[in-house]
């Protein structure tokens, strides 16, 4: 059994609450982790804590604070193993998963130790002639980050990062389904020199997530709030930080297409959109939920589907085994056999998979799926893909605008001038022309359109997010003056 803390005010526990709740493995029912039962009170030291040890970190040199995360990045890589061995307790995650997790999440990390000289002084030239201007660019102050369960390390380092590279403290609010594998990204950062305080990790039991969220974007030090993880959730986060005048980037649900034209390499093809809707067993918010796929090379794609989806079939339902993904609940495997029913109910026709036990499941396609059926409209965020005809290009770009979500997708055709022209009509905050809608680049903004959310981690935009701009004015020296 592991055991998780919260962590405030630094490395020593004696401020971290002694109640406790269990992460019980729901295969099982097994406790895996004993975790730190964080209540309101204790969410409010935490953005203390955060509050406290603001002005020193805000004033520490650039080049010390990108020296932090860099070790932070090596120390993430080192600790590997130990990542792989928590988070497959806790969520069940594969080793080659929790492997891309550390990856991205190290790259993350020494991207946002780029950004440390974007705070202090600039002239702007922009402006009436005898006036110059200032820009002055700083930090905010404490920013709440909240973090999921699916990609446990990535999006955990993702919450803190920019915030801390732009010299804000923060709070880590970890999920209650992985509390002992978030306490490890907070105690890296610790590990890598970051200041106690500076960071400060909190998680709750499942009953008290909403009173303690609410607490903590509350706070008056809080002044920004990042949050990843379902729309339905979202929408209470932004509800919340909305009635306190907080500022808020939420990164949401998807539903991303990948597109299929008629002139699209097969093979290739067939290979990304598998990798795209089955790794992590379709729990990435990028993952491939729609295939839209032209009709004059709809029965090879469908044909070269089915052979790279049954390469990943379970051996045996019955037994998880290190190496098996699952699902996070077996009620989660429940919802997604629900969605396959419907379709297949509704004139859908099964492809391959479709069975299921308990929180494991075999990577399942279905064909003919069309408007009415919930799969064509409802997030999976599991190990089910659902293609659609259509006649054109034209159609495709329609069908695949057709929904709530617009956070990735992708375009696949041999003529990379057609693919990046229907590329350009689809309504994303992001699109990949032959590539997998999962895709990483900290360097690149990330964020999507509609009910996926708004605002944008990575690359420069991230620095907008967390930071505050002031311009002071002044008469411009004359000659003689």
């Amino acid at each position: 059994m592991f055991e998780a803390r919260a962590i405030i005010g630094g490395r020593d526990p004696a401020r971290a609450p002694s109640a406790t709740f269990d992460r019980t493995d729901p295969l099982t029912s097994e406790v895996i982790t004993r975790a730190a039962a964080c209540t309101e009170a204790a969410a409010a030291d935490a953005a203390g804590a955060s509050a406290a040890a603001y002005p020193a970190w805000a004033a520490t040199d650039p080049v010390a604070r990108s020296q932090v995360l860099l070790r932070a990045a090596d120390l993430l890589e080192a600790r590997k193993a130990e990542f792989v061995e928590v988070a497959h307790r806790e969520v069940g995650a594969t080793p080659d998963w929790i492997h891309f997790n550390i990856a991205v999440a190290a790259d993350t990390l020494r991207h946002c130790a780029t950004l440390t000289d974007r705070i202090g002084e600039t002239p702007y030239e922009t402006g009436r002639p005898g006036i110059a201007y200032t820009r002055i660019t700083r930090p905010v102050g404490v920013v709440l980050g909240i973090a999921p369960w699916n990609a446990p390390v990535t999006l955990a380092v993702r919450a803190i990062a920019a915030p801390l590279a732009l010299g804000n403290t923060v709070v880590l609010k970890g999920s209650e389904l992985c509390p002992r594998t978030h306490e490890l990204v907070a105690q890296a950062l610790l590990d890598a020199g970051l200041p106690d305080g500076a960071i400060n990790y909190v998680v709750n039991a499942p009953d008290d997530a909403h009173a303690v969220v609410e607490a903590l974007i509350a706070h008056p030090a809080v002044r920004r709030v990042n949050f990843t993880g379902s729309t339905r959730v979202g929408r209470e986060v932004a509800l919340i930080a909305a009635r306190h005048l907080k500022r808020c980037l939420l990164e949401l649900s998807g539903k991303a297409p990948a597109i299929i034209l008629a002139d699209a390499d097969v093979a290739a093809a067939a290979r990304a959109v598998a990798q795209g809707a089955f790794f992590n067993q379709g729990q990435i918010c990028m993952s491939t939920d729609r295939v839209i796929v032209e009709d004059t090379i709809a029965e090879p794609f469908v044909a070269a589907l089915r052979a790279e989806t049954e390469a990943l079939r379970l051996p045996d339902l019955t037994a998880a085994s290190d190496s098996t993904g699952q699902l996070i609940t077996a009620d989660a495997a429940l919802r997604v056999k629900g969605l396959i029913e419907d379709a297949l109910r509704k004139g859908a026709t099964l492809v391959t998979g479709g069975e299921s036990f308990n929180r494991l499941m075999q990577p399942t396609v279905l064909d003919h799926v069309t408007f009415g059926m919930r799969i064509y409209a409802e997030e999976t965020f599991g190990p089910a893909l659902g293609i659609i005809r259509v006649a054109d290009a034209d159609e495709a770009v329609s069908v695949a605008n057709d929904s709530d979500f617009a956070l990735a997708a992708a375009v696949w055709s041999e003529d990379i001038a057609a693919a990046a022209g229907v590329a350009h009509r689809i309504e994303a905050g992001i699109v990949h022309v032959n590539g997998s809608t999962v895709y990483d680049d900290p360097a690149l903004p990330f964020g999507g359109l509609k009910a996926s959310g708004y605002g944008r981690f990575g690359g420069d935009s991230v620095v907008a997010e967390f930071t505050e701009t002031t311009f002071v004015t002044q008469p411009r020296a004359t000659a003689g003056n």
